[in-house]
């Protein structure tokens, strides 16, 4: 249950970070006044990411991921494994799942049907450090919300995020799960040229810096 709303719920991670929204904004502005620009943008040209995805890749990577900490992201997910790695390994596997996440948001992002985002009311204050905003996705079919909440930390100025929660389940936390099985059959490296095998299947993921 929780992989299929996991897939169907990425994609509304993509709509609420937009370089257009300004980096002091709070959170919870980031995630409202964001989710407009990419909606639009997405209904536009959705028929023309679906017949290039290296231009829907390139689009994530531009106006989505620079929100997101992927370096804080790749630590929690590899926990004891990275502070075991090397700087070269701690990098790329920082750059592959970061190229995961590109494919996959850019995979859901095609999904989007017009379901509605609800802003529930912020809580955070101006001098937290780790704030939560929370949201739901009303569903057409009727189903119950599904209730999506971003973590994110304070830059200083400047938020980034580094977290995901799907109806309870952590986004990172379901990755550390998962790496963390593979890592007790397999090394590092190994499981850094699996992913990056799985990557270079999709032939169009943009690569950090590119």
């Amino acid at each position: 249950m929780f992989h299929r709303k996991f897939a169907t719920s990425l994609l509304l991670l993509m709509l609420v970070f937009a370089p257009a929204v300004h980096a002091q904004s709070t959170p919870d502005e980031l995630v409202a006044n964001a989710t407009t620009e990419i909606l639009t943008l997405l209904k536009e040209k959705k028929a023309f990411y679906e017949a290039d995805k290296k231009n829907l890749y390139q689009m994530v990577d531009e106006k989505i991921l620079p929100y997101f900490d992927f370096r804080k992201m790749s630590q929690w997910v590899l926990g004891i494994h990275w502070r075991q790695a090397t700087d070269a390994q701690r990098d790329e596997f920082t750059e592959q799942f970061r190229q995961l996440l590109v494919r996959t948001y850019a995979t859901a992002l095609l999904k989007y049907n017009d379901q509605e985002i609800i802003m529930l009311p912020f809580t955070g204050k101006a001098d937290d450090k780790i704030v939560i905003v929370k949201t739901e996705v009303k569903q057409k079919s009727g189903e119950p919300n599904i209730a999506l909440y971003y973590t994110f930390y304070n830059l200083n100025p400047g938020w980034k995020a580094f977290d995901l929660t799907i109806e309870g389940v952590s986004l990172v936390a379901n990755y550390r799960k998962v790496y963390a099985s593979r890592l007790q059959k397999e090394s590092l490296d190994s499981l850094i040229k699996y992913l990056s095998d799985l990557n270079s299947k999709s032939g169009d993921a943009v690569k950090s810096g590119a």
